[in-house]
């Protein structure tokens, strides 16, 4: 069945079972199925999770959050938190980069700084390190490190931004990385090759600090396509792969010499409205042209936008069940999660008159835009929207669905109106995801990284900005979730699910799931 027609019906198709029988040894190498590729090897040029996780098998940060978010040293041994702020990281001796070069403080201090302003990124990390004032070496292992305010989760901040070697990256543009000559990190892997739109291969790193890797090679193919991803492991071609479609996982855990591994996911998948401007390009009035006032800039309007998704339909029919409904930022277990935020429940009635008292009775022509290769049924997803926005009275005058490294990059510079995207939570708490998401974009205070509708809400900005400078964690929860609700009252975001992420495997190889959904060779292993 095609996608048209399982929209249609929000039906699903069970896949036929194919059996294999495959080998019970394994070589010393491993080979990936990506749904994802990389857009560049430099490891600050992007956030999203095509670039991570790459990246970060070839470079280390100063921390590493565990399978469940927590927090976890990585180059940094340690940390104080001297005074309100003051902080002082303590490095890793002996860490050594891929060519044998020394780790330095003045690579991490270097790293951070080039981490403000990285030319073109879509999802940067400038608000990692924007509250930084001022860094000094104490000595060759320590860094003392300035707040331009007190900063609870500095750690969390700073800690996240991969390492780089500075005398082979300073003054070179993210060229030297992608043809490899800066491309020398901490990590387990090191990068031998890369043919973008076919593979990268990777080669195990004998100089690294941490746990020797499983494999010795590691080939990464990008197979966007899912049935042709879940066709090379069934056919042995690929030994694990990420992003198993939800209608697939009956039948692969059905099939022989196949195991799956899965996990609640911390991903938030939205809906994102561009309210901020007064003419929006995909908003249009009946004669095809951008309407002034931008309805989206209503709250009202934006309100019934999400009154008219069925997100249990969504989640149940193109998901298979995979995944929960969301009525805030992230799920139970971190921290400013609010219970008392409840899944918008679908209401056309209730939608179209919100749509009348803002003075569009009769709807407005509205186009949608997604990836088609981010997670499981991202393209599906916003199809499902958009039947769903048209069922309310919008003329919906199309679904345009990219690959993920055109259309990261396209949100970010403001080119849609209404769309599909994902933010993951990789940290404990909310804080780092409500401000890259949602707070006023300012790249001195390193909030707004990922605001790609310039939404602004001072109401939340000041109860967010109480919540970063809040030291004892049971307040800073609280004013998370205060915070979490002026957001969702106002509508700033639509969050869609959360979904449940499957990766399958050889069932000679194993693999962590996680909450990050992080897909690479360090988190598999042979089984026993």
């Amino acid at each position: 069945m095609n996608s048209t027609s399982r929209l249609k019906r929000l039906g699903l198709v069970a896949s036929t079972a194919i059996f294999i029988a495959m080998s019970p040894a394994l070589a010393a190498d491993i080979t990936l199925g990506s749904s994802t590729e990389p857009s560049s090897l430099d490891p600050q040029f992007s956030r999203t999770g095509n670039n991570q996780n790459v990246a970060a098998q070839i470079f280390d940060r100063l921390i590493e959050p565990d399978p469940n978010l927590q927090v976890t040293p990585a180059l940094a041994e340690s940390w104080t938190n001297v005074d309100p702020t003051t902080w002082r990281v303590k490095l890793r001796p002996g860490v050594v980069f891929q060519d044998g070069s020394p780790l330095t403080t003045e690579d991490v201090i270097y790293s951070l700084e080039r981490a403000k302003d990285i030319p073109n990124s879509p999802a940067p990390f400038s608000g990692n390190v924007g509250a930084i004032a001022s860094m000094k070496a104490v000595d060759p292992l320590t860094i003392e490190f300035k707040t331009k305010s007190p900063t609870p989760e500095f750690i969390e901040q700073i800690g996240l931004v991969y390492i780089v070697q500075k005398k082979l990256a300073e003054g070179k543009s993210i060229e030297a990385f992608n043809d490899r000559s800066a491309a020398i990190g901490t990590g387990a892997y090191k990068v031998k090759e890369w043919v973008p739109g076919d593979h990268i291969t990777l080669v195990r790193n004998d100089k690294f600090w941490g746990k020797k890797p499983a494999f010795d090679t590691v080939t990464i193919k990008f197979i966007a396509n899912d049935a042709a991803r879940v066709a090379a492991l069934r056919s042995g071609s690929v030994d694990l792969i990420d992003a198993v479609p939800p209608g697939d996982v009956k039948t692969l855990e059905k099939t022989k010499g196949i195991k799956l591994s899965s996990i609640a996911s911390a991903r938030n998948i939205y809906l994102a409205l561009d309210s901020s401007r007064d003419e929006s390009p995909f908003v249009v009035g009946a004669d095809g042209k951008p309407l002034n006032p931008n309805p989206l800039k209503d709250q009202r309007v934006r309100q019934a936008l999400s009154k008219l998704i069925n997100r249990q339909l969504i989640v149940d029919r193109l998901l298979d069940g995979a995944g929960e409904p969301a009525g805030q930022l992230v799920p139970v277990g971190i921290g400013g999660s609010d219970p008392s935020l409840k899944p918008t429940a679908p209401d056309v009635a209730g939608a179209k008159k919100l749509l009348a008292d803002a003075g569009f009775p009769q709807g407005f022509g509205i186009t949608l835009h997604t990836s088609n290769d981010r997670f499981a049924g991202d393209a599906e997803t916003a199809q499902a929207i958009g039947q769903m926005f048209a069922q309310g009275g919008l003329k919906v005058n199309g679904v345009v669905a990219q690959p993920y490294n055109v259309y990261a990059t396209a949100a970010g510079k403001q080119t849609f109106s209404a769309f599909i995207f994902s933010l993951g939570n990789t940290t404990p708490t909310s804080a780092t995801g409500l401000r890259n998401l949602l707070m006023t974009q300012n790249k001195e205070a390193g909030t707004g990284s990922f605001n790609r509708t310039k939404y602004s809400n001072p109401a939340f900005d000041a109860k967010m900005k109480e919540a970063m400078a809040e030291f004892d964690v049971e307040k800073r929860v609280a004013l998370l979730k205060e915070a979490t609700k002026i957001a969702i009252d106002d509508v700033g975001f639509v969050p869609l699910f959360w979904p449940k992420v499957y990766w399958a495997s050889k069932d000679n190889i194993t693999y962590t799931a996680n909450r990050g959904e992080d897909f690479m060779a360090t988190l598999a292993g042979q089984a026993q």
